[in-house]
C-alpha cells in the first residue's frame, strides 16, 4: 500500500535523473514513499536505492509496503549521508541523490504531530519526536524578540511582532498547548488578504523550520550530496518555499559559476580563470510542476525543482 501517490512530480523524477538500470540512487527524504518506489521500479536487479528519513513514522511505512533486497532506509537525518556512503563504500559511486523538502502526508494528516494548523492536536512540531524540544515548550519559554526573530525571518511573516508580543502576553495565564492555541492568536492580530491563504501559513512554516533546523540541514546536505556524487551523477531538489530555494540557487550557482572576479589585478585569459576555478556542477534548470499535477495534489502548488549535474 502506498500512502501517498501524488509525491510532487512524481512522474518526472525518473526521466530528470535519467535512471541507470544498474545505478545507485539516494532518497534523501523518503516520506511517504512515492519517489522512491517510482525510482525502484526503474532500476534492474543490480540496481541499488538507499533511502533517509528522520521520522520514524516513514520507516515504518516503508517496512509496509517495500520489501526489497535493492532497497535499504535509514533512519537518520540526511546530513549524515556522508558517514553512511563512506560505511557502505559508495563515495563517488552515488548515480542521483533526489531531496523533496515538502511536508509528507504522514505529518501533516496527523493531529498529533502538530504540524497543520486545520487539525486540533499538542503544538509539537519535530520531525523526530524522540529528540529536541517540541514548539509548544520553546513558545512558552522564549524570549519575545527570539520568536519575533523566528516568524519573521523563517516565515517572512509581515505581522511578526504583533504575533510574538501576542504569545508573550497570552502565555502568562495560558500556556499555548494545542495548535489552535497557537491559531486563536494569530487569528487575532493577522489581516490577510487573500482569501485562498490561511493566516498561519507562515507562522507555523516558520516555527516547524526553527524547531528541525531545517535551512541548516539543508546547507549540510547539498555540500554533503555533492561531496558523494559521482561524476556525471545528477541532484535533484524540490523546495517549497522561498528559503529553501534561494539556498538551493545558490548553492548551485556557486558550483556552476565561473569566478570572473577571481584574481582581478592580474590578466587572466578566461581559460586560465577556469583552471583556477573550475566549473563544479551544470546547472540543468528550474522546473514548475503543470497544472494537472496541482489538481491532483493542491499541496504541491508552490514546488520548484531545480536539476544540476556534478562535473570533474
Amino acid at each position: 500500500m502506498l500512502y501517498n501517490y501524488n509525491s510532487a512530480f512524481l512522474k518526472d523524477i525518473v526521466d530528470l535523473l535519467n535512471i541507470k538500470c544498474d545505478g545507485i540512487y539516494i532518497d534523501c527524504t523518503f516520506g511517504c514513499g512515492g519517489h522512491s518506489v517510482n525510482i525502484l521500479k526503474s532500476l534492474s536487479s543490480k540496481g541499488k536505492l538507499i533511502s533517509f528519513d528522520i521520522d520514524s513514522e516513514s520507516v515504518k511505512l516503508s517496512k509496509y509496503f517495500i520489501n526489497d533486497n535493492r532497497f535499504l532506509i535509514i533512519n537518520d537525518n540526511f546530513t549524515n549521508l556522508e558517514y553512511y556512503v563512506n560505511k557502505f563504500s559508495l563515495f563517488n559511486k552515488i548515480d542521483g541523490i533526489i531531496f523533496d523538502l515538502g511536508m509528507s502526508s504522514i505529518q501533516l494528516d496527523n493531529p498529533l504531530r502538530g504540524f497543520s494548523f486545520n487539525k486540533n492536536g499538542p503544538l509539537d512540531m519535530r520531525m523526530n519526536q524522540n529528540i529536541g524540544v517540541t514548539a509548544a515548550n520553546w513558545l512558552n519559554n522564549a524570549k519575545e524578540i527570539d520568536i519575533y526573530n523566528v516568524i519573521k525571518n523563517f516565515g517572512e511573516e509581515f505581522y511578526a511582532k504583533k504575533i510574538a508580543s501576542e504569545i508573550v502576553f497570552i502565555r502568562k495565564n495560558n500556556k499555548l498547548i494545542n495548535t489552535m492555541d497557537l491559531c486563536n492568536i494569530i487569528n487575532r492580530v493577522v489581516f490577510c488578504k487573500k482569501f485562498y491563504k490561511n493566516k498561519s501559513t507562515r507562522t507555523f512554516q516558520a516555527i516547524r523550520i526553527f524547531i528541525n533546523k531545517e535551512l541548516d540541514n539543508l546547507k549540510k546536505g547539498l555540500n554533503s550530496a555533492y561531496n558523494v556524487l559521482s561524476n556525471g551523477g545528477k541532484l535533484l531538489v524540490i523546495s517549497f518555499n522561498s528559503l529553501e530555494d534561494r539556498i538551493v540557487k545558490n548553492f548551485i550557482n556557486s558550483k556552476s559559476n565561473v569566478n570572473y572576479s577571481l584574481l582581478d589585478d592580474i590578466p587572466l585569459t578566461l581559460d586560465q580563470i577556469k583552471k583556477l576555478n573550475p566549473i563544479k556542477m551544470l546547472n540543468l534548470g528550474k522546473f514548475k510542476p503543470s497544472y494537472n499535477d496541482i489538481l491532483l495534489n493542491n499541496r504541491i502548488r508552490s514546488a520548484i525543482l531545480r536539476l544540476c549535474k556534478k562535473v570533474i
